[in-house]
């Protein structure tokens, strides 16, 4: 029995579906401005004096005609002044490098490092990407979560934490891994996250760096290779050359 044109359409919509098997991941980010009552563009935004002598600095980098070119390095100085990246920080950046409002707007949204919204003092980033969930990122993740009383995305009341799951930090050799502000904290259990967010909500700044004794990304048994001394000149060459 043939189907029906509007029939078939449906049935192969619903075996289409069934292929997918995962929900795709979305970023905690916000990419689509919504005035609230913290970020709109009524409430000004001026650097400090001692940043508008960094943005000077930053400008003076770049030639004439190329002024634009210094739009995140004056995004990123506007978010370390002011914690996260309100739209009036935008504004003002626009007006210094004489763009038109979208063309930072374009920027801000498309790099995860610039946080659109409230964002606590200690913003945790956990790693997730392949290599850390290999080598216990759920448990990383769940001791945030559990210790700091919040989901990702979330901030805590205080204002202090904000957690947030992120791709690939760069330092997969050193899996797990979370960072926390500029600081990158490695080779973590359980027991080191908890620890580290203990001195944090103290006010205290943890060592950062690897957590299991090693001083980089060097083998953690010890080395593998080039143990000996190296050898002179002319090695395992031809007594005729």
């Amino acid at each position: 029995m043939l189907l029906s044109s509007k029939k078939f359409v449906q049935f192969a919509v619903r075996n289409i579906r069934g292929i997918c098997s995962s929900s795709p991941k979305l970023s905690d980010n916000l990419f689509v401005h919504r005035d609230t009552p913290e970020d709109n563009s009524s409430i000004p935004f001026e650097f400090t004096e001692e940043n508008k002598k960094r943005v000077k600095a930053i400008l003076n980098i770049y030639p004439e005609g190329h002024k634009r070119g210094a739009m995140i390095p004056l995004l990123d100085l506007a978010q370390r002044q002011h914690g996260w990246l309100p739209i009036s920080a935008m504004h003002k950046v626009a007006e210094i490098l004489d763009l038109p409002n979208m063309r930072v707007y374009e920027v801000a949204t498309f790099y995860t490092m610039f946080m659109r919204k409230p964002t606590g003092t200690y913003h945790v980033q956990v790693c997730t990407t392949t290599p850390c969930w290999l080598r216990g990122s759920d448990e990383i993740l769940d001791v945030c979560k559990k210790k700091l009383g919040i989901s990702v995305g979330e901030t805590t009341k205080d204002g202090k934490f904000t957690i947030s799951e992120v791709e690939c930090l760069g330092a997969c050799v050193n899996a797990p891994m979370i960072a926390v502000n500029d600081d990158y904290y490695e080779d973590l259990t359980a027991k080191d996250t908890e620890e580290i967010l203990e001195s944090l909500k103290k006010g205290q700044v943890p060592r950062p760096g690897p957590w299991n004794g090693r001083f980089a990304s060097e083998p953690a048994g010890g080395l593998t290779s080039l143990k000996e001394e190296p050898t002179g000149p002319g090695f395992g060459l031809q007594p005729g050359l």
